[in-house]
């Protein structure tokens, strides 16, 4: 245990440094993805023929894709294309298409679900379609959509371990060149393990509050 304690004392600055990555990884991804979800989703309901079909195209491609060819594809093929992106920006973009794959489908369903004569009294108030969405659909979509995307920002969390395999230097990377120095695979995996455990849990309770504090609204 000394010892342990001794190797992560001397390893704490590059731990420190792969948690924080993930942790803005994480955050941007699922910032950038809502976002896309959100115009997906929009997209996927209420748009036409010629912009619902590309856009379901697309969604299905990238949910279907695994994380990891994903990570690779965007890693690699990019820069094929002439186009360079650091490791760390092409894991970026790689967790956002996924995180936005799938807020698109959930957006989708919560919007889905809203009846269309809230669509409707919004017109009858003389309200424009931009303020129908913003001011009736959206909070009531939300309400949904809270639960499934505190569970996905958990997920991204986990999912960004992916990107050490084209080396990012987030914390599962970082973990890895500890070990490749000490040899003491079950205890820095293990004290791996217990700091993305705590990450979610977090987020997992941040989730509740916001879920009871959106239901009794």
């Amino acid at each position: 245990m000394a010892d342990f304690l001794h190797q992560l004392w001397i390893a704490r600055f590059a731990l420190t440094q792969g948690l924080i990555l993930t942790l803005w990884l994480s955050l941007v991804s699922i910032i950038a993805g809502t976002i896309l979800g959100i115009l997906g989703g929009v997209a996927l309901t209420y748009g036409g023929r010629l912009v619902r079909w590309p856009v379901r195209a697309l969604v299905d491609a990238l949910r279907g894709i695994p994380v990891l060819v994903l990570i690779l594809a965007v890693f690699y093929l990019l820069t094929f294309a002439g186009i360079n992106f650091t490791a760390v920006e092409s894991g970026l973009i790689a967790l956002s298409l996924f995180s936005g794959a799938h807020m698109a489908e959930i957006v989708r369903g919560a919007l889905s679900a809203i009846p269309t004569g809230q669509i409707d009294a919004g017109k009858a108030l003389g309200l424009s379609s931009f303020r129908i969405f913003a001011l009736v659909l959206l909070p009531q979509a939300a309400r949904m959509i809270m639960p499934v995307w505190i569970n996905t920002g958990a997920e991204l969390v986990k999912t960004s371990t992916l990107l050490s395999v084209i080396g990012t230097g987030e914390l599962l990377f970082r973990t890895q060149e500890v070990i490749g120095r000490n040899f003491m695979t079950l205890e820095f995996y293990g004290f791996a393990g217990a700091l993305f455990f705590l990450i979610n849990f977090a987020i997992e309770q941040a989730g509740r509050v916001i879920d009871r504090r959106l239901a009794a609204r």
